[in-house]
């Protein structure tokens, strides 16, 4: 037997004012949802387990019967395995968003939704510059892409996600612990990168956010799961 396992993360949503006190699910024409809840089973289950901040990371693993007490360790080594990209074991790998810094805030956690031939231009661009350090950029989709840092052993480092500090300084969010300063340095190169990039200066002249700089997060080593 086959199993389709369906997540639709994020689907409860809050109240509208335009849709009279409803949430886009509530107003969403589902025959198919509707159809399986009539005629399927019904119950409840924590994909969270108590005690953990919500996280598609945390979710998936515990949905496919993964504890995550014992192998949750971060999202960027679930996704490079989920892409194929191989890791050793004194490999570490991050999440590399594009994002839009303006007076020293971040403002978009998106880069204005950068395009994606567009981010394949520029992590194009920030992967031939570091080519020649053990720093690789692996492109993905739109903003959201990959950094792996070769043989630098275990990184202890405590990084935010951008989305969670939109809006905020980000002086207070950057990389900390005792290898902070080798994430830091490379963002702070990679800022410079962007600073003259053709990309970022036909987005300014359109008037659409442009990609300022990475920021890194989820900074782990390959799991054994």
């Amino acid at each position: 037997m086959k199993y389709a396992i369906i997540i639709p993360d994020g689907a409860a949503d809050e109240p509208i004012k335009s849709l009279n006190g409803k949430t886009v699910m509530e107003t969403a024409s589902t025959p198919n949802m509707d159809w399986i809840s009539t005629n399927g089973r019904q119950g409840l289950v924590y994909t969270v387990p108590p005690g953990y901040v919500p996280g598609s990371d945390v979710a998936n693993l515990s949905v496919l019967g993964y504890d995550p007490d014992k192998y949750l360790d971060g999202r960027a080594p679930l996704e490079a395995a989920a892409r194929d990209i191989p890791l050793g074991p004194n490999d570490i790998v991050c999440r590399c968003n594009l994002v839009t810094i303006a007076d020293k805030q971040m403002k978009d956690f998106t880069a204005g939704h950068i395009s994606q031939p567009e981010a394949s231009r520029i992590i194009a661009d920030l992967a031939d510059h570091f080519s020649d350090r053990p720093v690789e950029f692996h492109e993905g989709v739109q903003y959201r892409h990959l950094t792996v840092l070769r043989n630098v052993g275990k990184i202890i480092c405590d990084c935010t996600p951008p989305h969670d500090i939109l809006d905020q300084e980000v002086a207070g969010y950057l990389p900390k612990g005792p290898d902070a300063g080798k994430l830091q340095a490379i963002m702070d190169e990679a800022r410079e990168v962007l600073a003259n990039h053709e990309v970022n200066a036909v987005r300014a002249d359109l008037g659409e956010n442009p990609a300022t700089d990475i920021w890194f997060w989820g900074a782990r080593a390959t799991p054994s799961i």
